[in-house]
């Protein structure tokens, strides 16, 4: 279903829950992986998953339609997955590379990457970088989305983006070199 049947579903108040159950399908998967990046662990994930479609649940009858739906939940995401990273830095009063070192530690746990050489190196390289930039990154690389719908997504500049992204390829290429 497209999202504008999705919506049209929500927006019937005899259909409002079969409609957000379709919309959650959708997305699920797509939303789990973009905070997943962000966050490493994947109870934290599951758990900032949860907390994004329950947020999306409260504030969609608002929704204007002004961005696309997935737009929309990724900056929902984005958003709660940033502010997750910065509530244990400061709830644990733990300065930022101890946070690093915790999510290293959990994607060495990790099965998923167990025996994925490369892709344990290219993930560490990315926690390497700071939140937004491995946020852009993420957006950029791994969902493949243009630079018009992550500036919609993080509410930054495309030319600031396109900024990030080369300082986060950078960084990445000279921690996979071992220049870092």
């Amino acid at each position: 279903m497209s999202d504008e049947e999705l919506l049209a579903l929500f927006q019937n108040p005899e259909t409002s829950r079969n409609g957000f159950n379709q919309i959650v399908r959708k997305y699920q998967q797509k939303v789990y992986w973009l905070v997943r990046k962000m966050v490493v662990d994947h109870d934290d994930a599951n758990d900032i998953t949860q907390d994004v479609f329950v947020k999306a649940w409260t504030a969609l009858e608002n929704f204007r339609g002004d961005a696309k739906l997935y737009t929309w939940l990724y900056r929902i995401a984005s958003n709660e997955s940033i502010n997750f990273l910065n509530k244990k830095r400061k709830r644990f009063f733990v300065p930022i590379y101890d946070v690093e070192n915790e999510l290293n530690e959990k994607l060495e746990a990790d099965p998923e990457l167990s025996g994925d050489v490369i892709q344990l190196k290219l993930q560490k390289a990315l926690l390497k970088l700071p939140e937004k930039q491995r946020l852009v990154f993420n957006l950029k690389y791994y969902e493949e989305l243009p630079y018009e719908e992550i500036s919609e997504i993080t509410g930054t500049s495309v030319g600031a983006l396109k900024a990030s992204y080369h300082w986060a390829t950078k960084k990445i290429e000279d921690f996979l070199n071992g220049t870092d």
